[in-house]
């Protein structure tokens, strides 16, 4: 998981490190995608062995990645009203980061399947909301209500996360160059940053703004009632259930003083 976080971040932040043209829109979204998709299997077979998903895990993987397919066209981008972030955000919650990070990865598989979505901007797309989703998993513990609101705050700033991150896929290639808030390659580090984010602030803001407003209202209001099902259903699962071993049976002496019974002569 930690090696595809940090080809995640690579993929997003090469504009700071490298020239333009290195990775080029042509080939970097496909060589990205198959990279993914391996790391991805590698995530899960590592959950698998560490006991950290099963054949039930996996089950209800397809089952929530089939439900975020299947609610993303409901908000369909609009305003930035997006209705998928809410329930990575639960279920990394609950499952885990490795699950979390699996969820956010295959939920816009689908959906992008679903909704004809597919193209460069895909794998930028799924390695976000890999990362809203492996994020929750590593919130600090909390209970009730604290929890809830904890998790719709952070909801609220993954929205934000979430627009940042994707901007910086397509920034060094979408302004003309004589523009201030354009990408140049050569400038120092601490340039470079402040155009990206008087990009970010002056084109997407308010669109991020309308995710972060839905992911903080879908999980305050649904956010205790998904939160008891999900775990309700990993206890009738037995999600990372503990592993006891029983103690082998202690052998009790036979009538004639041995264990077996036999007679010493």
């Amino acid at each position: 998981m930690a090696l595809a976080a940090f080809l995640g971040l690579v993929a997003f932040f090469w504009p700071f490190a490298v020239a333009p043209g290195t990775f080029s829109s042509g080939y970097a979204p496909p060589l990205i995608f198959g990279v993914l998709l391996v790391l991805v299997l590698c995530v899960v077979l590592s959950e698998i062995a560490e006991g950290g998903i099963d054949s039930k895990a996996l089950a209800m993987l397809g089952v929530l990645s089939a439900v975020n397919a299947a609610l993303r066209p409901l908000g369909a981008g609009t305003a930035g009203v997006e209705t998928v972030f809410f329930v990575l955000v639960l279920a990394g919650r609950v499952y885990g980061p490795g699950f979390g990070f699996t969820l956010g990865c295959t939920s816009l598989f689908a959906s992008a399947l679903i909704t004809g979505g597919v193209g460069p901007w895909m794998p930028y797309q799924m390695f976000g909301c890999a990362f809203v989703g492996m994020l929750a998993g590593f919130l600090p513990r909390a209970t009730g209500r604290s929890e809830v609101l904890l998790l719709a705050v952070y909801g609220s700033l993954s929205g934000y996360l979430f627009g940042f991150l994707l901007n910086l896929s397509f920034w060094p290639f979408s302004l003309d160059p004589n523009s201030s808030i354009a990408y140049l390659p050569g400038l120092p580090f601490t340039e470079q940053w402040q155009r990206y984010i008087a990009f970010d602030l002056a084109t997407s803001l308010g669109w991020d703004t309308g995710r972060a407003v839905t992911n903080f209202v879908c999980v305050l209001l649904a956010g205790p009632a998904v939160l008891t099902t999900f775990r309700r259903a990993a206890r009738r699962a037995r999600f990372r259930a503990p592993v006891r071993f029983a103690a082998p049976p202690t052998a009790q002496p036979g009538p004639g003083g041995t264990v077996d019974g036999s007679v010493q002569g």
